[in-house]
């Protein structure tokens, strides 16, 4: 054995020898001051998680109620913590994610919420307050409101999840070995950048959600249409797109090249158009995992010869937009709700279009 080998064996042997001499208290200040390392490193001047990470160009958010701009981008959940990240680019977990991670009962975060503003603060507040405070951080209430159809959702940061989960970890009267655990493995941006690593969210390549629908539709239709033939969706890409900048964004509900097709296809048979231009072919066709259609993919759509372009292109301006089949596609889809009636101002000065039926 080379003294180098020798060295290092020794000095590992030390450190377990050191370590059984320690008491739990000892182990516990030494842990934390560990954590608390990593909170703020050497050479910098200040705390990673000190500011939330948010998308290129999107106001800051902070704890708090009437942020009903907020939607969640991503979300996932993993061995029972729930885990996500908002629109503006901040990491969260659920309230029992966070319960589960802190090795607690859901009821004992309900209660933290519950208790923030009161005066005077109960021990779980005042103590998760003074570890934000010593980070620079003060929020009015530890999470956050986003509002979805089915009700309220709140979404804990990952700044706060880290106070509380140092509460458990160090400062409560019965200390979790969960949280302890969990907080030297999640301390510092661990938390912050795990819960990016685990949703596939990167914010160097942020598609901003009203766009990020029709960007993937159009991912899963490059270069899956044979070569030769074109295809409805990735024709009419211009009308998306000049919808998108009116404010009316593709999704689930709004799918105008199911309708674009089935009046496309009426129109090539009635018109014989496959004597003139040769015959097209079916192609499988692939929506989001996130889209309801995408269960029943890949889903038979079919792709026309390229020597039809300038036909398709032509019946679009003239028969789909200017001849009211679009019109009527935007009336049925007010009808059944699947749109906003407000919508329908935008098609009309985007197309300049006649009255759309409200």
């Amino acid at each position: 054995m080379n003294d180098e080998k020798s060295h290092e064996a020794r000095g590992a042997k030390g450190g377990k020898a050191r370590a059984k001499n320690l008491s739990s208290e000892q182990k516990s200040e030494i842990a934390k001051r560990g954590a608390a390392a990593r909170w703020n490193p050497i050479g910098q001047t200040f705390n990673n998680n000190k500011v939330m990470v948010r998308a290129p160009g999107a106001v800051p958010i902070t704890p708090g109620q009437g942020n009903f701009d907020l939607h969640i981008e991503k979300q996932i959940e993993i061995d029972g913590v729930g885990m996500g990240v908002l629109s503006d680019g901040t990491p969260f977990l659920t309230g029992r994610g966070l319960a589960r991670l802190c090795g607690i009962s859901n009821p004992r975060i309900v209660e933290m919420g519950q208790d923030w503003s009161k005066s005077p603060a109960p021990p779980l507040v005042s103590g998760i307050k003074k570890i934000l405070s010593e980070r620079g951080l003060s929020f009015d209430i530890p999470y956050i409101e986003v509002r979805q159809r089915t009700g309220l959702f709140y979404a804990y940061p990952d700044v706060v999840c880290l106070a509380v989960l140092e509460y458990y970890a160090f400062e409560a009267p019965n200390r979790s070995e969960q949280a302890q655990k969990n907080y030297r493995l999640l301390a510092g941006k661990a938390l912050h950048d795990f819960i990016y690593t685990q949703v596939g969210y990167d914010p160097n390549n942020f598609v901003p959600l009203p766009w990020q629908q029709f960007h993937d539709r159009v991912s899963l239709t490059y270069n899956s249409v044979p070569k030769g033939y074109f295809s409805v969706f990735k024709e009419i890409a211009d009308m998306i797109v000049t919808l998108g900048q009116a404010g009316l964004y593709i999704d689930s509900t709004f799918v105008p090249d199911g309708s674009v097709g089935s009046i496309w296809s009426k129109h090539w048979k009635n018109n014989n158009l496959e004597d003139k231009f040769g015959g097209r072919q079916e192609w499988g066709h692939n929506y989001p995992d996130y889209f309801p259609q995408a269960k029943s993919n890949p889903q038979p759509a079919w792709c026309y010869p390229e020597a039809a372009l300038p036909e398709f292109r032509r019946w679009m301006r003239e028969s789909y937009i200017g001849g009211g089949k679009f019109t009527s596609y935007i009336n049925t889809k007010i009808k059944q709700k699947e749109l906003p009636a407000s919508f329908a101002q935008l098609v009309i000065t985007a197309y300049n279009l006649d009255e759309i039926e409200t």
